[in-house]
């Protein structure tokens, strides 16, 4: 699997309203795009630092694991995800024969339309692991 960059660092928030003015009037970073992604009952918003994303995650339904990850108390960053050069499907592939945990057997789409799947924490140094291709 080659790896090209950092794509972007997952923070879970309660309230996106609420965490941005911490990373826009204290940090001095710009959002620049909001979305909610249906299938994954989230609202998201990105912020730019440099060559890497971050993405505001906040719950839209008690169902959302944004949601329960932060009823089990947990907050802060929630997942790193890193851009694969060969394409999502072979880099889960190469993983699962390296007996690495998927949550995601297949790429699904994400937000800003990426092509996106889950590596399990049990199976990843304990950090939830996305992998994204453009």
């Amino acid at each position: 699997m080659k790896i090209s960059h950092i794509e972007h660092l997952g923070i879970a928030v309660q309230s996106i309203e609420e965490a941005l003015p911490y990373f826009t009037e204290v940090l001095g970073l710009e959002c620049y795009a909001t979305e909610v992604v249906e299938d994954q009952k989230v609202k998201t918003a990105f912020l730019r630092c440099g060559e890497v994303k971050l993405e505001l995650l906040e719950p839209t339904s008690p169902e959302s694991t944004i949601q329960k990850w932060l009823d089990k108390g947990n907050k802060g960053v929630h997942h790193v995800a890193f851009c694969v050069q060969d394409g999502v499907t072979e880099a889960l592939a190469e993983c699962e024969g390296k007996e690495i945990r998927l949550i995601d057997k297949a790429p699904r789409k994400g937000a800003e339309q990426l092509n996106i799947a889950f590596l399990h924490p049990k199976s990843t140094c304990g950090i939830l692991t996305e992998l994204c291709e453009h």
